[in-house]
């Protein structure tokens, strides 16, 4: 049987990108972050959105624990944090819209468990597609423990004061949320959500049209939960 040579290269004739090692540079801080389940298909999304211009699945920090997470799923702000990097920037022709297979697919690459995601999908009733904002809010209500530590959590994942201590986001964007959540929750009654909302008007009308912890957590936004 004849045996096939192969050239031998010396290093010499071996060219490496100069941008290469920089590159394996950054994979290694985005992977120790992340700290990826799936560390083979986590580095297989990393470099194809990479090579597609796309957001990486990367974490913004190192994250720790949560003790207070309702379910150990593997779902946690930061996994939260990236979804929405990816999926929540949508175009405008897409009025915030985002196919379910697009979903799954980013949500599967956190290796995040597929029967999470059937669940929220069939706790907001969604069809092929979903208003990015609602799926967000719905999955916010997989680790936070109560409706209040729920909003609290979604003005840190929507601000775009990231560093701030009581990070804001607008009074519009607030009231979607909550009176989303309400409608998903029947023990929140619509006259009790319209009631805090007229409440916190006046407290967003002097912060520039914007609302955060620090204000609406003065209020009991779910009748039957303690706020903490």
């Amino acid at each position: 049987m004849s045996v096939v040579e192969e050239p031998y290269y010396c290093h010499e004739q071996i060219e490496i990108p100069p941008a290469l090692p920089d590159i394996m540079k950054q994979f290694t801080k985005a992977a120790i972050r992340t700290q990826p389940k799936d560390p083979l298909e986590w580095s297989y999304e990393y470099f194809r959105a990479l090579a597609n211009k796309g957001v990486p699945p990367v974490k913004e920090r190192l994250e720790m624990p949560i003790s207070s997470q309702k379910n150990d799923t593997g779902l946690t702000p930061g996994m939260l944090r990236i979804l929405n990097n990816q999926l929540g920037t949508t175009d405008k022709k897409s009025a915030g819209r985002v196919l379910q297979c697009k979903v799954e697919e980013k949500w599967l690459a956190l290796a995040l468990p597929l029967e999470r995601l059937q669940e929220i999908w069939r706790i907001g009733n969604f069809g092929q597609d979903v208003k990015w904002l609602h799926f967000l809010s719905l999955a916010a209500t997989q680790i936070a423990p109560s409706l209040a530590q729920t909003l609290c959590l979604l003005c840190e994942l929507l601000t775009s004061e990231k560093d701030n201590a009581s990070p804001p986001i607008s009074f519009d964007l607030f009231c979607e949320i909550y009176r989303y959540l309400g409608s998903v929750d029947p023990n929140l009654p619509t006259e009790h959500i319209e009631q805090i909302i007229q409440n916190l008007t006046f407290e967003a009308q002097q912060h520039c049209g914007r609302i955060s912890k620090r204000e609406f957590l003065r209020f009991n936004v779910h009748p039957n939960q303690c706020n903490i």
